[in-house]
């Protein structure tokens, strides 16, 4: 189908994905922004969690209350280590019966031996595809297909039939704007994508928009600016460890973490506005006037949206206030970077 979308096709994380198509990033960013993108993102580990002790042998691996999570809720949190790093990312639905997981590709066999090691007992979706419908026009489209999508709430999570299809519809996603993640069978995904694409508002989206698009909206990809050896304080990632975790602890690295809570860590994840029109990229060194290392930046582009180049990176906590300059160094010439809060562009999440 990509294929036949005209889609340029490149590796990642061990999967053939579209890169783009013909139309080009900025006009799916934008395209995304205005109406509805759809990106194909079955790359994405799919797990389901079993029993009645499920969410909280869980909550030995994540730093989140999982036993806290409504029936027909989604949770964001995050896998630490014993130095308070962070191993993946990932979403974690109540969905009655089970725990419905979502993490990312690089992380999804390493996350699956980790949740079997705690004696756990997952299960990988290997029979299942995953679409992300993005965009403001996301709920007008996909209620023509279920009225029932239109009623949910940013955070939520149902089952739904979709052209005659049984769906796990989660309205989420990892754009900025409303939408929803959408978990098929995979012999059904192609004539469902090809559905929704037929739809006036819906234009297909590759990797290289869904990265401005969660660029802009100030979220971390997993390997660039969160890390085993970044903490979620200095990701600015504290509101995923609910109010219980920091009061009971419990969880790898909890020590380390809960230190920095009530205190500072050394550096923190920030937005950078370079001046001119080149972007700066990841591995750029940030520095004072003299020189003395200050931080780096572990994700920039061109903010379509924002119509010029924006970054986000670490530096030292005491030169994260908003509106001080920094000195960047791409290609050995001298950039000023403004420090400035994220997201760059305001969410659009649909919270009912």
């Amino acid at each position: 189908m990509h294929a036949d979308l005209g889609a340029r096709l490149v590796p990642f994380a061990g999967y053939e994905m579209p890169v783009q198509y013909p139309s080009g990033i900025i006009s799916e960013h934008k395209h995304c922004r205005a109406a509805a993108a759809l990106f194909d993102v079955s790359h994405m580990g799919q797990i389901e969690l079993f029993g009645d002790t499920a969410a909280r042998d869980l909550e030995a691996l994540v730093c989140g209350d999982m036993q806290g999570i409504a029936p027909g809720r989604v949770r964001y949190t995050l896998f630490t280590n014993d130095l308070g790093g962070i191993l993946d990312d990932l979403m974690v639905t109540n969905a009655g019966d089970r725990l419905y997981l979502v993490v990312n590709a690089a992380c999804k066999a390493a996350d699956f031996a980790r949740l079997e090691s705690a004696g756990l007992e997952p299960r990988m979706l290997e029979d299942r595809a995953l679409l992300a419908l993005q965009g403001p026009k996301a709920a007008e489209v996909l209620s023509r297909f279920a009225p029932e999508a239109a009623e949910m709430r940013f955070m939520s999570s149902a089952l739904l039939t979709l052209d005659g299809v049984p769906c796990r519809i989660s309205r989420s996603g990892y754009t900025g704007e409303d939408g929803y993640e959408i978990s098929v069978p995979a012999d059904a995904a192609e004539n469902l994508a090809r559905r929704l694409l037929a739809e006036d508002e819906v234009a297909p989206g590759g990797l290289g928009a869904r990265d401005s698009l969660r660029l802009e909206a100030g979220l971390c990809l997993y390997g660039h600016d969160i890390n085993e050896h970044t903490t979620p304080v200095e990701a600015g990632l504290t509101w995923a460890i609910q109010k219980r975790r920091r009061a009971e602890g419990g969880f790898p690295g909890d020590r380390i973490i809960l230190a920095q809570l009530s205190s500072q860590p050394e550096r923190r994840r920030v937005g950078f506005i370079p001046e001119g029109r080149a972007p700066l990229r990841e591995g750029t060194a940030l520095t004072d006037s003299n020189g003395v290392n200050l931080g780096g930046i572990t994700s920039g582009g061109f903010g379509p949206s924002v119509g010029g180049p924006i970054a986000m990176g670490y530096a030292l906590t005491a030169w994260t206030t908003p509106g001080l300059s920094l000195i960047a160094s791409p290609r050995g010439k001298e950039v000023p970077v403004k420090v400035t809060t994220l997201p760059f562009v305001a969410p659009n999440y649909h919270r009912g």
